[in-house]
């Protein structure tokens, strides 16, 4: 997997940001010549990062595939950091939770290490990895078939075993919120998992950095809906003030 660079990683936030750009806005925004931009452009268009098209980048359109973990875990870690402290800080100590896969729940698990009496539930092994460092943590990890590139584990042995609980709070990512309310993801059995999840939760937190809004992606999850807190780090874009308003949810943005 190819390392991007800093600069390179700003220009995918950007466009991500926005769904496309310019040359110009990016070479403005950036600092730098538009051929340096173009350059950059051509790279992160080879390792799918971004498509290209005449004089500027867009997000790449695929419903059917989620970008590499190692690139996820780069894009957008400072607004993942600032949500996984603020969900941290309204966790309680003594609670029981489920984290399912993603970046972002890897992000929240690195910010539960100074918690006490937690008791949590999970299908991502990167979860477990980190909260093993909290001995204050009891750690309990799904059954079945572990998928290398994250180190998730899906299919209908998780899904029986995430049955038996039900928990105070379930800590979720997501990889698409499109425009209609639907909460999206690409893989079909981490999506049953993930159902399960919100149905075996007495309260479910949504964890999503603004670049989830207006992402397509092939499957459905849930709703708004399903989803009581929703923390973000900007303001998210139109219409989704109004759809959170609507389904009741309470909002936090995380600065």
């Amino acid at each position: 997997m190819e390392n991007h660079t800093p600069r390179q990683l700003r220009l995918i936030e950007f466009v991500r940001a926005r769904g496309s750009a310019t040359v110009e806005q990016l070479a403005e925004e950036l600092g730098v010549t538009l051929q340096t931009v173009r350059r950059d452009i051509q790279r992160l268009a080879d390792t799918g990062a971004l498509a290209r098209f005449h004089g500027g980048a867009r997000v790449p359109s695929s419903t059917t595939e989620n970008i590499a973990h190692q690139q996820r875990q780069q894009l957008h870690a400072q607004g993942k950091a600032r949500i996984a402290r603020a969900i941290a800080r309204q966790v309680p100590n003594d609670c029981s939770l489920i984290l399912n896969i993603g970046t972002t729940t890897e992000a929240i698990a690195q910010a539960l290490l100074q918690h006490t009496g937690l008791r949590v539930i999970t299908n991502n092994l990167n979860v477990a990895n980190i909260l093993c460092g909290n001995p204050s943590c009891e750690i309990i990890v799904a059954g079945g078939m572990v998928r290398p590139r994250d180190r998730g584990i899906v299919g209908e042995a998780a899904v029986d075993f995430i049955r038996q609980f039900k928990v105070d709070i379930a800590l979720i990512g997501i990889s698409a919120i499109e425009s209609d309310g639907s909460l999206r993801d690409y893989d079909y059995r981490e999506v049953k998992v993930a159902q399960t999840i919100i149905a075996q939760s007495r309260e479910v937190w949504l964890a999503a950095d603004t670049s989830k809004f207006n992402r397509p992606a092939m499957v459905q999850v849930a709703t708004l809906s399903q989803i009581d807190r929703l923390f973000t780090d900007a303001e998210p874009p139109a219409p989704f003030p109004s759809l959170l308003n609507d389904a009741d949810i309470r909002l936090e943005v995380c600065t």
